[in-house]
């Protein structure tokens, strides 16, 4: 199994510290509160059903529930300072490789977490590149399209490519306002085989590639960062089609009775891990509640709220329907066989080495 990230030491830790044996000072001590910080929306509510309130029952730890956009600003500008707030991080693998490579993460060793529900070891429930040295994985998602089928009129789009086609499918598009996922599907519509994306973005004129075919939309696209504004700017009719999380389409779709379709052609299948400030006064509660999530039953529950898979072989078959609506919830999954037709694979390590200058092209390329 490969492994994602890595770990370096991270002295100002331990001058810290050190700072407070030296003055004297007692350290902070464990409080029965922690803060997890997540996505918002449809998903923080999965996870809040699925996870926090369960959590808090066995445990009597509170949790306290805050959302970002992802990044590591904050939490480099936590540790940093020492004034470390937060305490477990919902994460894009990319970022929490980078977090762990830079000291930013705690390390938590995947001995540690909840086993298998049949036996199997951990290492091998796991499915592969989701543990790290600073955490694991508990959940599958997908960036796709999707768009509202009262509004496109009688042409429906059904690959990839028909995203980027402004003359069969006029209208705004909606995409996040980042390189990740839009650089992939760039060059997929221009032509690249999924198993071929990184080896082309490997190379400058891979790159200058990308940026030419965003080029051919950029004057239509409406820029989204958090979670929950696809599904509203589509049925505000702000835009025809956007790229959105599978996870906040289906739940327009089952719970406000959307008429939203995803196009499956072309997902970027890609995990999240937990990750642990480094430097927390509250690590102890913080590990417990990252081992508590890595139960099988946990990582499944959060299906019964959202349609993002488990992280774990073992978690699959408590997989069932869907809470509110009694949906199955296997077809929905981005891990469904149906749905992995010419899918792509989220390359996190691509994203790790090249991430910060990709964000500053991709920048320079949105002020032009």
């Amino acid at each position: 199994m490969t492994i994602f990230g890595s770990r370096r030491p991270f002295a100002s830790n331990l001058t810290v510290a050190g700072l407070f044996v030296t003055l004297g000072i007692a350290l902070p001590t464990q409080a029965d509160t922690i803060t997890v910080v997540s996505w918002g929306g449809s998903y923080a509510r999965a996870c809040q059903e699925a996870i926090i309130k369960p959590f808090m029952a066995e445990t009597g730890i509170e949790v306290r529930l805050e959302d970002y956009n992802g990044g590591l600003a904050q939490v480099r500008a936590q540790v940093e300072t020492g004034a470390v707030r937060w305490d477990v991080v919902d994460m894009e693998v990319a970022d929490a490789t980078r977090g762990c490579d830079e000291g930013l993460l705690e390390e938590v060793d995947a001995a540690t977490l909840a086993p298998s529900a049949d036996g199997t070891s951990i290492q091998d429930d796991y499915l592969p590149d989701t543990i790290g040295d600073c955490g694991a994985s508990t959940i599958f998602y997908s960036t796709v399209y999707a768009y509202n089928a009262d509004r496109l009129g009688d042409s429906a789009p059904q690959t990839v490519a028909d995203f980027f086609d402004l003359e069969r499918f006029p209208g705004r598009r909606g995409m996040r306002r980042s390189p990740l996922v839009n650089m992939e599907f760039a060059l997929m519509a221009d032509g690249v085989p999924p198993d071929q994306v990184y080896a082309v973005m490997d190379t400058d004129e891979g790159i200058a590639r990308a940026f030419r075919k965003l080029d051919t939309i950029k004057d239509e696209v409406v820029w989204w960062e958090a979670g929950a504004q696809p599904p509203q700017m589509l049925a505000d009719g702000e835009v025809a089609m956007s790229t959105a999380y599978n996870g906040r389409i289906f739940n327009a779709q089952v719970l406000e009775g959307q008429p939203f379709v995803i196009v499956w052609d072309g997902q970027v299948l890609d995990h999240g891990p937990l990750g642990i400030v480094a430097g927390t006064p509250r690590l102890e509660n913080a590990l417990k509640y990252v081992r508590f999530a890595s139960r099988p039953e946990i990582m499944a529950a959060v299906g019964k709220y959202i349609a993002y898979s488990p992280a774990r072989r073992s978690a699959l078959p408590f997989v069932s329907t869907h809470l509110a609506t009694g949906v199955d919830m296997r077809p929905h999954m981005p891990t469904s066989p149906e749905n992995m037709a010419n899918s792509l694979r989220s390359d996190w390590q691509w994203w790790s080495d090249n991430g910060e200058e990709m964000n500053e092209r991709f920048a320079t390329w949105l002020a032009r």
